[in-house]
């Protein structure tokens, strides 16, 4: 009798089942519906008319459907110009954030390095105090990195945070034994890290990667502050240049016909702007997905 009941509690009420899936799936959808919806609006007004994007006629789909934001927003002499500099800063800044980041996390992954809590300690402390923006535009300065690349790439050569996430990985994740089978057979560290470590971390490296590479295309704020010359300013100044020049001025645009009666040209970039500066990172993020989730858990949880 006793088993018939314990077997009989295990059996799921089919209706309460029904009415729980009912519920999740209802506030999945509202919540799938807030983040969709703000990004469906901004496509549609992108592609919409100006005119109706200031009176707030577009809700869902476009309005008198048009080019001419994004034609506008091509038009423009350095946006070409921005989009090569900010590939280039986004694959090569991830390279050496990606490398530098490996290469301090795993030594102080491993239990036997002399000293690891101070070095820890260091690179803690740097999180929560710095020594702020002059100091750090003088020292930028002193190593005449000042309207160069490398005032992009060197002074955020690696982020801590990430560093901690990667080192979380290397001790949770990869055996120690490997380390130890790899010195019996006379692997030397460099050889372990590069033939036995890496191979096992592309989880936790496609993480990394991303943050970077997100944190690269975004940027802007460094290159106001280091760049003056506007052949070398990233996508996302010159596309802040675009829209503040509309407030005043248009004519940074080189075709007149398309600024002609285009009264709600500055509703319309504001849109086409979003779009042109998120779509390409964006795209980015399907590759990487199956490894996000199980990379932040494999370095954050230890197991």
């Amino acid at each position: 009798m006793q088993s018939q009941k314990a077997e009989k509690r295990k059996i799921k009420n089919p209706t309460e089942d029904k009415i729980l899936y009912f519920v999740v799936y209802t506030i999945l959808f509202l919540f799938t519906l807030c983040v969709l919806y703000p990004i469906i609006f901004i496509i549609s007004a992108s592609f919409s008319d100006g005119q109706e994007v200031q009176l707030g006629h577009v809700l869902l789909l476009p309005v008198k459907p048009t080019l001419a934001g994004y034609r506008a927003v091509f038009s423009h002499k350095n946006v070409l110009i921005g989009f090569r500099n900010t590939f280039f800063y986004t694959f090569a800044g991830t390279a050496i954030n990606v490398a530098v980041t490996l290469l301090c996390a795993y030594p102080l992954s491993r239990r036997d390095m002399p000293f690891k809590g101070f070095f820890m300690f260091l690179f803690v402390f740097t999180m929560f105090f710095g020594g702020g923006l002059i100091p750090t535009y003088l020292l930028v300065n002193s190593l005449h990195m000042v309207n160069t690349v490398w005032a992009l790439l060197i002074p955020g050569a690696m982020s801590v945070y990430n560093m901690i996430i990667t080192r979380t990985f290397f001790m949770n994740s990869v055996p120690v034994e490997l380390l130890e089978a790899s010195q019996i057979d006379g692997c030397s560290d460099a050889r372990y890290f590069i033939s036995v470590l890496l191979p096992l971390s592309q989880a936790v490296i496609s993480v990394i990667s991303l943050y970077y590479a997100v944190g690269h295309w975004n940027s802007y704020f460094s290159a106001l502050i280091y760049i003056r010359r506007s052949e070398l300013q990233p996508l996302q100044l010159i596309l802040r240049n675009i829209l503040l020049a509309t407030r005043v001025s248009l004519n940074e645009f080189e075709d007149p016909d398309l600024l002609e009666g285009k009264i709600g040209l500055e509703y319309l970039l504001k849109y086409a702007l979003i779009v042109v500066s998120s779509a390409p990172i964006i795209a980015l993020y399907p590759f990487v997905q199956k490894f996000f989730m199980k990379g932040v858990m494999l370095g954050s949880v230890k197991g």
